[in-house]
């Protein structure tokens, strides 16, 4: 007995060390996984695959979106590490749903139980419809974005009829393998037994060190403060030998009180920075003041040695009477030669004010030419969607233009039967290929309109042709046409193309009508 046990410990110390050394060799590499587009009242499983850095790893989500606000997910990840094998500044595991636009929302917290791996189940909601899931490895639960350290990403989905779900196109983020801080100057946990330490323990230490980081102890010292008060009453409790639940809301309270010291911090020192630049941009105002003023007392200056010069001048004219006629005739040659000056100067500026109206009015034509360039070629592009869009359509039923837009009117063949609202099996891939085509022209609002014959009851009736548009609606949905885009209506048997008096104007009266309306800027 002794023999296995020792045996079971060495196998699994030369896994985690061969495991460890594998993730320290990785470099950085670009990764992919996609964002699912989840059905409404449809319990999809997603699979998880472990990354390079342990692909051992495994999990497996039930996903169902019962609203269209809210996502509940139900997790089940196995055999993941503790986090501080990956480094000394990761202390838990948080997983995120990440959207096609690159929103990422912390879903919470994969609790690590165990010595040696992880075996943990959570149940989270997301308000998303559209997102991405990765777990990474984190220094606290209430990080704002994910670290490098990702360690599970989503595979395609499967729904209960094992059909593949829609999917948005690829996710790109940055490397699995790469630690999560990059600034050597990042602080790390102290060194202590992280195999005895609780989680939450390790986690506010993290957060607490990471506070001080972010300069906390100059700009939020009093929230750092009570951070590191309630961090010491943790590890006091811990030593004490307290439950694990007094523990754990001891340090989580201190991680919350660090997050908050670190936001301040970050958030004082951008206003002592707006305010430094202030300060900068006031003392370039005083100096530019105290130029404008030596410029003052100079142009004084150089007014009192014109005045004097001048006084100097009418001393020598009043000791040269001989010469005053000749100065007289000087001073009305100068007199002219100023006036004449002043006409040039006036020509001039008329001159270039015609001129600037003159560039500046060709600069309009030109502009307005290439306004008006770029209106047409616009259109023309548009024009030529719209007759591409035309050609598509007619693959699926009737297609006409008129002043509501595009209509296409869908063939009855659609439906089980007359009355009937599930799909024949032969209209699945029709369908999700008209979604498709629908996806790719966000210019228009699509409306569904299912009308039909008057046999049976007017309430019958109504219902039948709801069911039907609310159908065709939700399988454009699913095939990534935007919900704001979509509006569906039933209108019964009120506007009829045929009397009701035959079969055959029946069978016309019963149609689907998808109407593409342009949107108006």
């Amino acid at each position: 007995m002794k023999i296995s046990f020792v045996q079971r410990v060495l196998g699994v110390i030369t896994i985690t060390i061969s495991l460890v050394l594998g993730a320290l060799a990785q470099v950085d590499v670009a990764r992919k996984t996609v964002a699912i587009t989840y059905p409404l009242d449809d319990t999809v499983t997603v699979q998880f695959r472990g990354t390079t850095r342990f692909p051992r790893m495994k999990g497996e989500a039930k996903v169902k979106r019962t609203t269209r606000s809210g996502t509940t997910i139900e997790l089940s990840v196995e055999k993941m590490p503790r986090p501080f094998e990956l480094g000394a500044g990761y202390a838990t595991y948080v997983l995120w749903a990440i959207s096609p636009t690159g929103q990422a929302d912390n879903l919470g917290e994969i609790k690590r139980s165990g010595l040696f791996f992880i075996d943990s189940k959570v149940r989270v909601t997301s308000p998303l419809q559209t997102f991405s899931m990765i777990i990474t490895a984190e220094p606290h639960f209430m990080v704002t974005r994910p670290s490098q350290a990702i360690m599970l990403e989503n595979l395609y989905p499967v729904g209960q009829n094992g059909q593949r779900i829609g999917t948005t196109p690829a996710i790109s983020y940055f490397g699995n393998s790469s630690d999560y801080f990059r600034d050597p100057r990042t602080p790390e946990i102290a060194e202590m037994d992280y195999s005895k330490t609780p989680s939450a323990i390790l986690q506010a230490k993290q957060a607490v060190a990471l506070a001080k980081f972010a300069g906390a102890e100059r700009d939020a010292n009093v929230e750092l403060a009570e951070a590191v008060t309630l961090l010491q009453n943790a590890e006091n409790a811990w030593q004490a030998g307290r439950d694990t639940e007094t523990v754990d809301i001891q340090a989580r309270r201190s991680i919350m009180a660090s997050v908050r010291a670190e936001s301040l911090a970050f958030q004082r020192k951008e206003a002592r920075e707006k305010r430094n630049e202030q300060v900068r941009n006031d003392a370039e105002i005083r100096a530019a003041e105290n130029k404008f003023l030596d410029a003052q007392d100079q142009i004084a200056e150089l007014k009192g040695e014109l005045a004097r010069e001048t006084r100097n001048r009418e001393l020598a004219e009043r000791d040269a009477l001989n010469y005053s006629g000749q100065l007289r005739e000087l001073r009305d040659e100068n007199g002219r030669l100023r006036e004449e000056l002043g006409r040039t100067k006036v020509e001039l500026e008329t001159s270039n004010s015609k001129l600037a109206a003159a560039i500046q009015a060709a600069e309009n034509d030109k502009r307005a030419a290439q306004e008006a360039a770029d209106n047409e070629i616009k259109a023309a592009r548009s024009r030529a969607a719209e007759a591409e869009l035309l050609g598509a359509l007619k693959a699926f039923g009737t297609v006409e233009k008129n002043e509501r837009g595009i209509v296409l009117t869908l063939p009855e063949n659609l439906w089980a039967g007359t009355r009937s609202v599930t799909f024949v099996p032969q209209a699945d891939g029709k369908m999700n290929s008209l979604g498709e085509i629908l996806s790719n022209y966000p210019d228009f609002r699509i409306a569904v309109e299912a009308h039909t014959d008057n046999t049976g009851s007017p309430a019958q009736v109504q219902a039948v042709t709801d069911r039907r548009a609310i159908a065709v609606a939700e399988k454009f949905a699913t095939m990534g046409v935007e919900e704001g885009r979509l509006m569906a209506k039933g209108f019964g048997a009120s506007v009829p193309v045929a009397p009701n008096t035959t079969n055959a104007n029946k069978a016309k009266n019963r149609r689907i009508q998808v109407v593409l309306i342009r949107y108006t800027r």
